[in-house]
């Protein structure tokens, strides 16, 4: 009897397998942090995929048997799980942000950010009243798009990326939720191809991970694009861009909240002049600001004369 053989004959449900995989991924010492932060969590999303059930498990199937092809097919993916080093919604093709659904391969970041929570709220309390336009800045995957388009659904959105392979994935999305009629993606490099455009509320989730971090990161990260992800020594380079050329880009009522991660620390000490006012959420997270055009418009001479 060869081993996979004995493994099948003492692992029989949905329960055994969740159990042995978190195992398997302790003993690895897989990193989590793309959409689940646990072993048992990540078994959890790959083996129900594997059986083409959504996650999370329902109590009442934990101890359902399991067929030899499902056993196969659940095996087949654990190891490829700890063999690549592959983050588990590249493995499955899908990930959640703001309670929806969204496909993903290695074209795009997987969605993660904090903005989420924010877009749940309404973007409370720091919009005044709905946004007409909103601009979803380094879109990738256009989950913050797509779910600025639920939670307003009077507006119209432009999903913006320097990437192609990017934009094919948000395509792909906005169609998948039917949102065609009022989302249209852009290629761009920031604004050049936005030129006239101006915004009630332009949000971003733009590369800002700077050369230490990145030299540091876990392999799971790797498997993203680093385009995605690199921006430059201190995490700042596409920013900096940002913050000088927003203005031009938004409405006189306009607000731009911007992701910049771990990157804060640097962005306060290069701007020690601008009013940024940081986010506090409630399910974790953080480096995400927000500032008005008027405060913008205010700090232009600090901006034009900042390195």
């Amino acid at each position: 009897m060869n081993d996979r053989s004995q493994l099948f004959q003492e692992l029989r449900t949905i329960r055994d397998f969740i159990r042995w995989g978190t195992s398997r991924f302790v003993e690895a010492g897989l990193w989590f942090g793309h959409g689940t932060d646990n072993a048992w969590d990540e078994a959890a999303v790959l083996v129900m995929h594997a059986i083409h059930l959504a996650p999370p498990v329902d109590a009442g199937i934990m101890d359902a048997a399991l067929t030899g092809d499902e056993k196969h097919c659940i095996v087949q993916l654990l190891e490829r799980r700890i063999q690549e080093r592959m983050p588990a919604p590249y493995l499955t093709g899908k990930a959640w942000f703001a309670g929806l659904e969204f496909y993903v391969d290695q074209r795009v970041l997987i969605p993660r950010s904090p903005l989420a929570e924010l877009i749940e709220q309404g973007m409370q309390p720091w919009i005044s009243q709905a946004p007409t336009r909103i601009l979803d800045l380094c879109t990738g995957s256009g989950c913050i798009g797509i779910a600025c388009a639920y939670a307003f659904p009077d507006s119209l959105v432009d999903l913006s990326d320097i990437s192609p392979d990017a934009l094919e994935v948000a395509r792909r999305n906005l169609f998948d939720h039917g949102l065609e009629d009022r989302v249209t993606t852009v290629i761009s490099d920031l604004f050049q191809g936005l030129q006239g455009k101006k915004y009630d509320l332009i949000v971003a989730n733009p590369p800002y991970v700077d050369a230490k971090d990145l030299a540091a990161i876990p392999a799971e990260y790797r498997h993203e694009p680093a385009l995605a992800l690199a921006s430059g020594e201190d995490g700042l380079d596409f920013t900096r861009r940002l913050l000088r050329e927003a203005v031009d880009y938004m409405a006189d009522d306009a607000v731009l909240i911007v992701e910049v991660g771990n990157s804060w620390v640097n962005l306060e000490q290069a701007f020690p002049e601008l009013p940024f006012t940081w986010v506090d959420f409630e399910r974790g997270g953080d480096g995400v600001f927000v500032l008005s055009r008027d405060q913008l418009v205010a700090a232009t001479h600090v901006l034009d004369e900042a390195d």
